[in-house]
């Protein structure tokens, strides 16, 4: 069975949101109150299945765990979408080849707030340098030990930032400013990195000099698993591994070999390429069946957080706000200002 709810007012368009959470409602019924949409939200995945609740929407709303191929968008076009917006920067999970085809248009929310996932990168690599979250478990009980907690000062390390856009920029600067000598790796150069005289070289370069590795950049096609095997081989013994992007981009079992022969020496993810059947729900009670993640979480200097980077009262206004704006503009019948598929060849 499927639960949703509706708040509706004297509406101007009817959108569909699905996955949705607590925060969602309360972030979106605000930022609704002077555009006055209908909104009805549904807390369960979008796939073949539950897509008949979007029956005669014009519009839905999904997130980064909803996975629409070719097949799905053809089924939501029979029923009538004409646009899907996504609650997230990255749409790695969406055909757009296809919904550019079939024409359906699409939206996502770029840039929400470059600072909120930056500083949750930060909080990861000073967490696992200074083995926060061992030391206050040890406190609870009652263990007041220092043994095994010691860490290293990052002023005077190599900082190496895969992917400059807003978020990675913003990483590499606050590094930088904590005394860190950082190297960055991205086709297209930041002009903030430039002036702040960071350095920019190939993804070798930076792999075996930096001390910490924070992966900044989208899932494609072309750096699915950029992380891998042979990547890892070429990096310093012990280094720091951070992903607050996208899992797909980190080869898990690769990670998982690394650390345990020492080559990893601390690994702070975000993100986790299996994670759509795990993240975004409580297990608690169930359980969960993911040997790899289990893997993961036996190892001592891995600290996993469930794709929380984005989850501030800043970001949620600015996804709510960004996403009925892109509705406000296909009602009226206007280019979309945050719209993916306009560039798509």
């Amino acid at each position: 069975m499927f639960s949703m709810f509706v708040y509706i007012e004297d509406f101007l368009m009817k959108l569909i949101l699905f996955n949705s959470k607590p925060h969602d409602v309360e972030s979106f019924r605000k930022a609704n109150i002077s555009e006055k949409h209908e909104l009805v939200f549904v807390d369960v995945p979008l796939n073949s299945e539950s897509a008949v609740l979007a029956a005669d929407a014009p519009a839905i709303c999904v997130f980064v765990n909803d996975i629409i191929n070719a097949e799905l968008l053809k089924q939501l076009y029979s029923q009538g979408t004409r646009l899907i917006t996504l609650r997230c920067a990255g749409y790695n999970n969406i055909d757009i080849v296809a919904a550019k085809s079939i024409g359906i248009q699409l939206a996502n929310v770029p840039a929400y707030s470059p600072h909120t996932v930056a500083e949750h990168a930060l909080a990861l690599i000073l967490a696992l340098n200074r083995h926060i979250a061992e030391a206050n478990n040890r406190v609870h009980t009652s263990n007041f030990s220092l043994e095994g907690l010691k860490g290293f000062e990052l002023h005077g390390k190599t900082a190496g930032i895969i992917g400059t856009g807003r978020i990675g920029a913003i990483v590499a600067c606050t590094l930088q400013s904590l005394g860190m000598r950082v190297l960055a790796t991205d086709p297209l150069e930041s002009s903030e990195c430039c002036s702040k005289g960071i350095e920019y070289v190939d993804l070798a370069t930076l792999l075996s000099q930096a001390d910490v590795i924070s992966l900044h950049c989208p899932l494609t096609d072309e750096n699915c698993y950029l992380i891998n095997e042979a990547e890892i081989a070429k990096m310093k013994q012990g280094v720091m591994l951070i992903n607050t992007s996208r899992g797909g981009v980190l080869n898990t079992q690769a990670a998982i070999n690394g650390l345990q022969t020492g080559q990893i020496g601390y690994l702070g993810i975000d993100v986790y390429e299996y994670e759509q059947n795990l993240f975004f729900r409580n297990l608690s009670e169930e359980g969960f069946d993911d040997d790899t993640f289990k893997k993961l979480l036996a190892l001592p200097n891995v600290l996993i957080t469930p794709h929380q980077a984005f989850f501030t009262d800043e970001a949620l206004e600015n996804i709510s706000t960004t996403t009925l704006t892109s509705l406000a503009e296909f009602e009226k019948g206007q280019p979309l200002t945050y719209g993916i598929n306009r560039s798509v060849r």
